[in-house]
């Protein structure tokens, strides 16, 4: 199965406070199939990444969201953690990006807090949808289907809840990325 992303470019939306395994986990397993990943990031330099409660490590913004263009992209990841989607939710620039993906029918992945984003980016009204427990009541407030799985896949919107998580996460993004555009992802 290697190299089944070879000529698919994926965008990572983060700010500062994400879950590091929850981007480094993932960002490595579409580089072993092929794909190309950019973090993008309202920051123009770095972003710092969260283990549990401490900071950890700084990580290299390839394009900062100014000059980022989803046209580029084949599909959007976007990791959790609870600082960073909280940062990008109130972000237009972020939300702009992100429904762009959605008006395309381009995949987009999301962990733990990531669908906070897709909440204000209004994209998630009757999609299949998990996330971390604690904003399960935010998604269905917001009109999403939620159910407490490890990962739901609905039209190309791949979402999981925790990193204990991540080896089914990975699995699907991998699987729906390589799919490309879904017709039905129209929010």
């Amino acid at each position: 199965m290697a190299e089944e992303l070879k000529d698919r470019k994926v965008a990572i939306l983060t700010a500062d406070g994400f879950e590091e395994v929850e981007l480094t986990s993932p960002r490595d397993a579409l580089q072993l199939e092929g794909a190309t990943t950019h973090i993008v990031s309202p920051k123009k330099d770095v972003v710092r990444a969260k283990k549990g409660n401490d900071w950890s490590l700084d990580f290299d913004v390839d394009v900062p969201l100014d000059q980022a263009n989803a046209d580029d992209y084949d599909a959007l990841l976007i990791p959790g953690g609870v600082i960073n989607p909280d940062k990008l939710r109130v972000n237009e620039k972020a939300l702009d990006f992100v429904k762009a993906f959605f008006d395309a029918g381009k995949p987009v992945a999301a962990i733990c807090h990531g669908p906070q984003v897709l909440i204000d980016a209004e994209v998630v009204e009757g999609r299949r949808m998990t996330s971390v427990k604690n904003i399960s009541k935010d998604l269905i407030n917001a009109g999403a289907l939620w159910e407490d799985s490890a990962v739901v896949v609905d039209q190309g919107l791949v979402t999981s809840r925790t990193p204990d998580d991540l080896p089914d996460f990975n699995e699907k993004v991998i699987e729906e990325f390589a799919e490309g555009k879904h017709a039905g992802q129209h929010a």
